[in-house]
């Protein structure tokens, strides 16, 4: 007998395309760092649209769909350790250890991008908020600095998390948030809701994504005219 396999949306269209675009500018960022020299330009560039989609992300964690929420994913330490030991099966969207990953990874990056606003290299770059205050701008560049030791273990731990689910759980991770959905037999209950992804709630997204460029974009207009960004 064949056993028709149900797939549900799991991940939406604005959760998807924030994942991809941050996964871009999070590898762009570090590239054009350590090329430097003229650069640094697209450090800026890159920097500014990853506090762009983290302001997003932070937003539509509260006012977007289903699996998206914050409230819905971020589980108590109990439950992730009865996760751990087997006793919680599969679950839709993040599972608890994920979850504080996802955290990590959202508070690790956007504090890079928020120090950077301050941060100032004394050679070419600086950023808009540099000039308030030399001795916080000192700070926030030093800790900007060894924040990208932590980013990078955090992201490395998160591509081996991929790999070991591919490999030893046989799910394939990577391919649920390029088309969005999950296999009904791979999650808990007969039973379980999709997430709304509707072209309200897209457009929904793209008015909470605008405000938020538009507050990165006013940040940037406090930097001397003369001065660069980072």
């Amino acid at each position: 007998m064949t056993t028709t396999i149900a797939k549900i949306r799991i991940w939406d269209l604005p959760t998807r395309l924030f994942h991809w675009t941050l996964v871009i500018c999070i590898t762009g960022s570090f590239i054009s760092v350590k090329v430097g020299g003229l650069w640094m330009d697209w450090h800026v560039r890159f920097g500014l649209i990853t506090l762009w989609l983290i302001i997003f992300r932070l937003i539509w964690g509260v006012a977007g769909s289903r699996y998206a929420r914050f409230n819905q994913f971020v589980r108590s330490p109990r439950t992730v350790w009865n996760y751990l030991r087997g006793r919680i099966p599969h679950i839709a969207g993040h599972n608890p250890l994920g979850a504080y990953s996802v955290i990590a990874l959202l508070l690790s990056i956007g504090f890079q991008a928020f120090s950077g606003l301050f941060a100032n290299d004394d050679v070419l770059t600086a950023g808009p908020l540099a000039s308030l205050d030399e001795s916080w701008s000192a700070t926030l560049t030093g800790l900007h600095k060894l924040n990208e030791w932590v980013l990078i273990g955090l992201v490395s731990l998160h591509i081996a998390a991929i790999l070991w689910y591919r490999i030893k759980r046989r799910k394939n991770l990577v391919a649920a948030m390029i088309h969005g959905n999950a296999q009904m037999n791979a999650l808990t209950g007969q039973s379980v809701p999709g997430a709304q992804d509707s072209w309200k709630m897209r457009l929904k997204a793209l008015a909470l994504a605008t405000a938020a460029g538009l507050a990165v974009w006013w940040l940037t207009t406090l930097a001397p005219a003369a001065d660069s960004f980072y």
